[in-house]
């Protein structure tokens, strides 16, 4: 297979699932197979030469067999490895992390270091007391903390306050959130972990049936707050925020492929879900019956789970459209995949969503779009398709027949639709876009077009990835152009909110590396503001912060090192990808290590504080 793949969590990225690319054929099963050669026969040709986010071989020794095993049978990379059998896929981990499985064991007399000894304060009240919840911090995905518990004054004086390793090689992996002084976070093996935000220490944890990079959102179920999520098994569940224990599942989708990668949004006794997939990935192949996936958001009843309405972006149902030359079925239409949190807008009453490209030809007139659906119904009220003619499929090439007739250049939103008013009353959605574009839209006018800005160059890799944020005032855009040259490939530029007109751009810093896997100024991770200052990650591991004012670096922190962690697990830092900083309470805590394609592989959650 090749080694293209796009964006997700903003689409699925170009190059995306190169990160174990198997090929379609399985090798043949055995009694103990050899990972070695199950490796040369289905892995080789990627990993051994590896491009854009493919890591390379020697690359993936800093993971664990386990860890490895777990993205191949429910993470990523598991419509990669769907035909090995499961001894196949462990004797490839094993080969590939150079050690056996259970290597990596937490040793018993560390097993507990990191739980709190002392009972935490009940949950109570959680509106009035400082918080970062959910994707966005509030409902109209600004990203912008106005209260952070820290001035412009104190951010040079930032230093760690703790240090948490996921443990059993999982990876640094989703966004967090600060909600009464805990923080939740996911991981890519599907744990959930509930943490004092004062210490570190672990209160709780849970484990979900895939992996979680949603950002978890907290909110009240009676005299219970609970702790909502999704999975990369196309699960929500809500949890005990003070326990852990679950107390209801909903699985939104049954598609093999399907996932949840955006945040789920709390809104009047509701929970609003995206749904994505990674179907691109391996539609492409001759026995696939491609396609059938149609991006949605769900509507649940947060008490209960119950599902109030589900709304597809693509409105036909998919059918049977044709046969390849070897009798495998070929469906459409299929894609506009939703990878980030919905918007809410109470006044309109509707929401607000990014959509993701097209997989069958042509493309359907709702992918690469901004959508609004009807808060109550689901229904869609308008959309507004910003770059047409994007149908995709992973590894497309000639004489490949389930690939649509003309590729497209896989420009789909991975950032969320941030909401703001202008001083007057007038009010703007802005939005990012994988093609570099950003996007001022009306949201009282049909989502007509107010102004443009190309802020990157663009690709299946590049232009502005995960998330913006914005103030009262401007808009802050991060740019991810992966694929370009090291130096070139970052970036942040500050909008004028009213007219898309730039007040500053700083270029990436010069960076300290010379070559080699994660060496790039990229910066894809979404960024957060608060009042004179917004921090944005980069793929080189570098956490900074810029004034608001000039685009000014008043703090540049290099997350790649090695940490004694609160919970006596080794820990490093890595890249910063995919997940952004939350802050709450005079906390700044970021995830360092997200590696899933071309970055420093790492497994930390790191606090700072300037007290």
């Amino acid at each position: 297979m090749t080694g293209a793949v796009r964006g997700a969590g903003g689409g699925v990225r170009g190059a995306l699932f190169a990160a174990l690319m198997f090929a379609a054929a399985a090798t043949a099963s055995a009694q103990a197979p050899d990972g070695a050669v199950v490796y040369k026969d289905n892995c080789s040709t990627c990993h051994d030469a590896p491009t854009g986010r493919t890591p390379s071989k020697d690359a993936l020794k800093d993971r664990t067999p386990e860890a490895i095993l777990n993205t191949m049978s429910n993470g990523t990379m598991q419509m990669q490895a769907v035909q090995l059998s499961t001894a196949e896929r462990r004797g490839v981990a094993e080969y590939l992390a150079g050690k056996p499985f259970g290597s990596a064991a937490t040793a018993p007399s560390a097993a507990n270091a990191g739980l709190c000894t002392a009972k935490p304060a009940a949950i109570a009240n959680i509106a009035s007391q400082p918080q970062w919840n959910g994707f966005g911090v509030d409902s109209s995905n600004s990203r912008y903390q106005p209260k952070p518990g820290m001035t412009a004054a104190d951010v040079p004086n930032l230093k760690l306050k703790w240090a948490f390793a996921f443990p059993g090689g999982t990876q640094a992996y989703g966004n967090p959130a600060i909600v009464a002084g805990r923080v939740f976070v996911g991981s890519d093996n599907g744990t959930v972990y509930a943490l004092d935000a004062a210490t570190g220490c672990t209160y709780w944890s849970f484990k979900a049936d895939g992996g979680v990079r949603t950002a978890p959102s907290v909110g009240v179920i009676g005299r219970k707050y609970a702790v909502y999520i999704g999975d990369l098994k196309a699960n929500v569940f809500a949890l005990d925020a003070e326990t852990g224990a679950m107390i209801w599942k909903k699985t939104l989708d049954t598609h093999r492929f399907a996932r949840i990668t955006g945040a789920p949004v709390l809104a009047d006794g509701k929970i609003y879900v995206p749904v994505s997939s990674t179907e691109e990935a391996p539609a492409a192949q001759p026995k696939y019956e491609c396609c059938t996936f149609r991006g949605s958001v769900v509507a649940l009843a947060a008490a209960t789970g119950e599902q109030l309405w589900k709304s597809y972006t693509i409105t036909e149902a998919p059918t049977e459209v044709g046969r390849t030359s070897i009798g495998t079925p070929q469906y459409a239409p299929a894609g506009a995949a939703v990878w980030n949190s919905p918007t809410i807008d109470r006044q309109k009453g509707v929401l607000y969503i990014g959509t993701g490209n097209s997989y069958t030809g042509p493309a359907v007139k709702t992918s690469d779009s901004v959508i609004a659906m009807d808060l109550k119904t689901g229904k869609i009220v308008w959309w507004n398709q910003v770059t047409g003619g994007d149908a995709f499929l992973v590894g497309c090439r000639a004489g490949l027949e389930n690939c649509p007739k003309e590729i497209g250049p896989d420009h789909d939103f991975g950032n969320a639709p941030i909401l703001r008013t202008l001083p007057g009353g007038k009010r703007i959605i802005v939005i990012g876009q994988k093609s570099g574009t950003v996007w001022g839209l009306d949201p009282d006018a049909r989502g007509k077009v107010l102004w443009q800005f190309k802020a990157g160059k663009g690709g299946a890799l590049g232009g502005i990835e995960w998330g913006s944020a914005a103030d009262e005032t401007a808009a802050y855009i991060p740019v991810s152009d992966v694929l370009t040259a090291p130096n070139d490939a970052g970036g942040l530029f500050a909008l004028n909110l009213a007219d898309g007109q730039p007040l500053w751009h700083t270029p990436a810093p010069k960076l300290e590396c010379n070559t080699g896997r994660g060496c790039t100024g990229a910066q894809s991770a979404p960024v957060s503001v608060i009042p004179g200052v917004v921090f944005s990650g980069s793929v080189d591991g570098h956490m900074r912060a810029y004034s608001t004012k000039d685009g000014s670096i008043l703090w540049d922190f290099n997350t790649v090192r090695e940490y004694e962690t609160v919970n006596h697990v080794a820990g490093k830092g890595g890249s910063i990808d995919a997940a952004g900083p939350a802050i709450a309470d005079g906390l700044l805590v970021t995830n360092s290590g997200y590696a899933l394609w071309r970055g420093l592989p790492g497994n930390v959650l790191l606090a700072f504080s300037a007290k």
